[in-house]
């Protein structure tokens, strides 16, 4: 698991009940809502659908605000056109920053990252300078727990392709594709699965090895992310566990 992977595992778990929770509520809507419009409202029909449906119940998104986000998306409910808008840059340090986002205005949309970067010491890059440095997976989370020989029997039966301990949880990697396959194998021998999502996972990394620079690298990430068009924020910092867990406290 990457640097930036570990981080947002920890923010994942402190932030289950703080007040960020209605904006991560109305992210994961909208990533529903998108799905739909381009692949259809069937989640067995729409690989894309059915792992973003699954992300926002992870999340204890009602079912039925899901629903009316899938009939918004396919058009049955009145809804925003929301454009797909990914930004490449560069964080503190040389760190590669790759920003998925999901707008109905372009201009004021890419005018927000842009001023985020600027005023936290990153830049904003042209498209395709940083992207090649990452792969599109599918990262299935699972309970630690869970015993490594069966994990890895089911999972690579089913597509993964990579299974790593990674603290107290297992993560399990696979083509974007076979994400919701791979998690209904798991889930289906009896294992716990914490999370499924679609992610860019970094193929080479920039080592921060203090935490002055941890800093200010996670200090634009977590702008950026605080950003409400903004859904994803993907970079290829490593940071050594015991500062991970510094900046976590």
């Amino acid at each position: 698991m990457s640097g930036h992977s570990k981080w947002a595992t920890i923010k994942h778990k402190k932030g289950a009940a703080d007040a960020k929770r209605g904006k991560l509520f109305a992210k994961l809507i909208r990533q529903v809502e998108v799905a739909a419009r381009t692949g259809g409202g069937d989640p067995e029909m729409n690989p894309s659908l059915r792992t973003m449906f699954q992300k926002a119940r992870d999340a204890s998104v009602p079912l039925d605000t899901i629903e009316r986000a899938i009939k918004r998306g396919t058009g049955e409910l009145d809804g925003v056109n929301y454009e797909a808008i990914n930004y490449e840059g560069y964080a503190p340090n040389g760190v590669a920053v790759y920003v998925e986002a999901l707008s109905d205005n372009r201009n004021r949309t890419g005018a927000e990252i842009r001023s985020v970067f600027s005023k936290l010491g990153g830049s904003l890059a042209e498209p395709g300078a940083v992207a090649w440095q990452f792969e599109r997976k599918g990262v299935v989370i699972v309970d630690g727990a869970a015993d490594e020989d069966e994990l890895m029997l089911v999972a690579l039966d089913a597509g993964a392709e990579d299974i790593t301990r990674e603290g107290d949880l297992w993560q399990v990697t696979c083509a974007a594709t076979d994400t919701a396959a791979v998690r209904q194998a798991i889930e289906d021998a009896g294992l716990t699965v914490e999370s499924s999502d679609l992610t860019m996972l970094p193929t080479t990394t920039v080592a921060l090895d203090s935490a002055d620079a941890a800093k200010s690298v996670l200090r634009l990430i977590d702008a950026l992310d605080d950003q409400d068009d903004v859904q994803d924020v993907f970079a290829n910092f490593d940071i050594p566990d015991e500062i991970l867990a510094a900046l976590g406290d």
